[in-house]
């Protein structure tokens, strides 16, 4: 597939408007042809006039129309074979067998929302039907269910090309919905972004869905970011990328006419708490864990830990000494674009100011990159990081500050300061983790999932998963971003009331035709 550096606006391949950008490959810093201009402000609002016109009949087309449009897409990826994965590899410096990887988790979520759409339930309908004879007021017939809330547009993130990006997990969660989508392809992989970008726009041609349904706009300027956001037709935000990104877009979210929502994964330093016995006995090996763990991909998943607590005594000075060891040997890495390397430094030129000792995390190059990294080891005291915000904040990057508390009730202290975070680690061995329930009782408050005897790295696209967490973490706290369940973000539930059985919709007729799971006058009823 040659690449054209264009966008695709409901259908049509085209040009932008605006001033010209190319990626940059991380290995050298040399540019990537060919180059692609600016979304327009008038393409912006074409692609959000055309997802606003699809939304009716992209929501009432017969669910196997969507799962057919998703497993096309999967099937569209996959038969691009090595020239995706040359385009990924090439913007991004992600190894080979990384980004395989990644593309058959990408595959694996587009079939799974596929799957969600044709078996229905996730509508979670509900029916009270009518008691015309109830006194002293007859009850009247009432049946809910969750629609699609309007197109939505996705920001793509950096760290995954992939799953996050033009088919990602907001894609195809919002697709499935029956939502538009306008995706922002991210500037640091745009070439990437133009090969998915033309193969959900063919899928949306071949099934017959409204062109509306699915466009791609390129662009590295905020404006054109924020003017999708603003525009009156986008129903709700995704994002994945940085806290100061995501904020950008939740507030002007906030600040228009009529506020929509932002589901944004902002980051996170996923603490790990060391519990004092599993410290003694196992404490080596939980520090190469970690460390493997924290260095895996440069430090560039959202997952990665940033923060390890654990106790002075026994075991403490050999755990510290093996992180210490594994951290500052560990080979530096490429970033996968030269902005996260700059962030990274000039966070720890920040932390420079402050009680922390630094170890590593100089410039370096590796195998001739230009945007590589060293990994780090911070120092610092219960005291300074309950007193320094900036000690509880993440540094992305392979950057881990380990936190040697004097007793129990200091790390107890430490994990009351801390902020939302996407998981919380505790490592504990026989009495441990009931000696400590007010501690994990606390961090259980911070996080979107509690990890035992284990490292935070690793999403498992399931049911069970959640991806999401308190703020910083996200923006909202009561939905995942991956598994089946992220679909409910995209959703908003609507009430008919005393309809015409014969109009309403097929999942809230009395015969069921769509054969799912419902609730039906307080009791649940399967198939």
């Amino acid at each position: 597939m040659k690449l054209r550096g264009e966008h695709f606006v409901a259908g049509a391949a085209e040009s932008g408007g605006g001033e010209s950008f190319t990626a940059v490959d991380p290995t050298t810093g040399a540019a990537l042809e060919p180059g692609y201009a600016e979304a327009a402000p008038e393409q912006v609002d074409r692609a959000c006039a055309a997802a606003a016109a699809a939304h009716a009949e992209l929501q009432d087309s017969v669910p196997g129309d969507r799962a057919d449009l998703l497993r096309a897409v999967a099937t569209g990826l996959l038969a691009l074979g090595d020239e995706l994965v040359a385009r990924v590899t090439a913007e991004t410096a992600l190894p080979r067998a990384r980004v395989e990887a990644e593309r058959g988790r990408t595959v694996n979520q587009l079939r799974m929302f596929a799957a969600a759409v044709e078996e229905g339930s996730w509508v979670d309908a509900r029916i009270d039907r009518a008691e015309p004879a109830r006194q002293p007021m007859p009850k009247p017939d009432l049946r809910r269910m969750l629609v699609g809330i309007g197109p939505v547009a996705v920001f793509g993130a950096s760290n995954f090309p992939l799953a996050y990006s033009v088919a990602g997990g907001d894609t195809a969660s919002a697709l499935a919905a029956g939502c538009p989508v306008v995706v922002k392809g991210h500037p640091a992989h745009p070439g990437t972004s133009e090969i998915v970008g033309r193969v959900i726009t063919e899928c949306v041609r071949r099934i017959g869905l409204p062109a509306g349904t699915f466009s791609l706009l390129h662009g590295r300027s905020e404006a054109t970011g924020g003017r999708l956001v603003e525009h009156p037709a986008i129903r709700a935000v995704g994002f994945t990328g940085s806290h100061r990104g995501g904020r950008a877009l939740f507030d002007l979210a906030a600040a228009r006419p009529e506020p929509i929502p932002v589901f944004a994964e902002m980051g996170s330093m996923n603490p790990v708490v060391i519990l004092p016995r599993a410290l003694r006995q196992r404490g080596k090996a939980i520090a190469a864990q970690l460390a493997a763990s924290a260095t895996l991909a440069s430090g560039q998943f959202c997952t990665s830990p940033g923060l390890v607590l654990f106790q002075d005594g026994e075991g403490a000075e050999e755990f510290a000494a093996e992180l210490a060891a594994a951290l500052v040997a560990a080979p530096a890495g490429p970033t996968v674009h030269p902005t996260i390397r700059a962030s990274y430094e000039r966070a720890l030129g920040e932390l420079g100011e402050l009680p922390v000792e630094i170890r590593g995390g100089g410039t370096a190059t590796a195998d001739g990159a230009a945007t590589a990294v060293c990994p780090s080891l911070l120092q610092a005291s219960a005291a300074a990081v309950q007193a320094n915000p900036r000690l509880r904040t993440e540094i992305y990057g392979p950057a881990v500050l380990a936190v040697r508390c004097a007793d129990a009730g200091e790390m107890l202290a430490v994990v009351r300061a801390l902020h939302g975070h996407l998981t919380g680690t505790v490592h504990g061995d026989g009495d441990d983790l009931g000696a400590f329930t007010e501690l994990v009782a606390v961090l259980r408050d911070r996080v979107g999932r509690l990890i035992c005897n284990g490292v935070p790295t690793g999403v498992e696209v399931c049911d069970a998963m959640v991806h999401g967490g308190p703020y910083p973490a996200a923006t909202d706290a009561r939905f995942s971003a991956v598994g089946p369940s992220a679909i409910a973000r995209w959703a908003r539930p609507l009430c008919w009331q005393d309809w015409p059985p014969e109009l309403l919709p097929l999942e809230l007729r009395d015969d069921n035709p769509r054969g799912i799971r419902r609730v039906v006058d307080g009791e649940l009823r399967l198939p």
